[in-house]
């Protein structure tokens, strides 16, 4: 299926969150995540379906003042 991922579209085969953060690279990366706008806490990311179209944002957390 494909989503868009950071603004960018991809190919995913996963239909699930976490099985798709692991496929984009970010399996035991510590980041927030949010699928259409609304986020998806780490312990919520199994229970996490995807569709064809929708929008995931990955951000890490960044250090400095």
């Amino acid at each position: 299926m494909k989503i868009e991922v950071n603004g960018e579209t991809r190919q995913i085969t996963a239909t699930q969150l976490d099985a798709a953060m692991v496929e984009l690279g970010w399996g035991e990366a510590k980041v927030a995540t949010a699928l259409n706008g609304n986020f998806v806490p780490a312990g919520a990311r199994s229970a996490t379906t995807l569709s064809d179209g929708d929008r995931l944002e990955v951000l890490s957390a960044m250090q400095g003042g």
